[in-house]
């Protein structure tokens, strides 16, 4: 059984359950593995420390568990997932300048960005994923968490998706490839 570190974030619909319920809720549904925090008015975050066979069992099974304990909370979202250069740098262990030299120094073969600002932000599973194809050591845990907090928020967001306009999407983004294709850039 492996520790995976991970945070889970809820909106609360029924904001008459005062948080100490929850708490106790939460800790007899399973949840005693979670730190709880309540800053914001009608959200709750729990950061877990749950052991399991993989990663994706330890989340499905704390996002179950919370659900139990109150079934009013709507997921938000999970992380780690979105990151900037810092974070991800602190978890490699290396200096943000160097993390920063290596993402510009490979350009267009480092991963995309899905945030360009200051910060940008990267999902946390694709930049591990790089820096392991590049020969890099990367905490297989944490390879393993991020890419199932990616997966969670990816369903979170798309529950929120268009279907018609997620049709049109994908028709037009195959006749780009098909075009493309024609063009012999692919």
């Amino acid at each position: 059984m492996i520790a995976y570190d991970f945070t889970l974030r809820f909106r609360l619909t029924d904001i008459s359950i005062a948080m100490d319920d929850r708490a106790e809720r939460l800790f007899e549904a399973g949840c005693d593995d979670a730190l709880v925090g309540t800053g914001r008015p009608g959200r709750i975050a729990l950061a877990f420390t749950r052991g399991a066979a993989s990663a994706r069992e330890a989340v499905l099974s704390a996002m179950s568990d919370v659900l139990k304990a109150m079934p009013d909370a709507q997921l938000i979202g999970a992380s780690p997932d979105l990151v900037g250069l810092t974070e991800v740098a602190e978890i490699m262990g290396f200096s943000r300048q160097n993390m920063r030299k290596l993402i510009l120094g490979h350009g267009e073969l480092s991963p995309a960005s899905v945030h360009e600002s200051t910060p940008s932000l990267w999902h946390l599973a694709d930049m591990l994923n790089w820096l392991s194809g590049r020969g890099y050591a990367v905490d297989p845990t944490i390879a393993d968490v991020a890419r199932m907090t990616k997966q969670v928020n990816i369903a979170v967001q798309s529950a929120f998706a268009d279907p018609g306009a997620q049709r049109e999407i994908a028709e037009a983004l195959d006749d780009l490839a098909a075009e493309s294709q024609e063009l012999g850039l692919y």
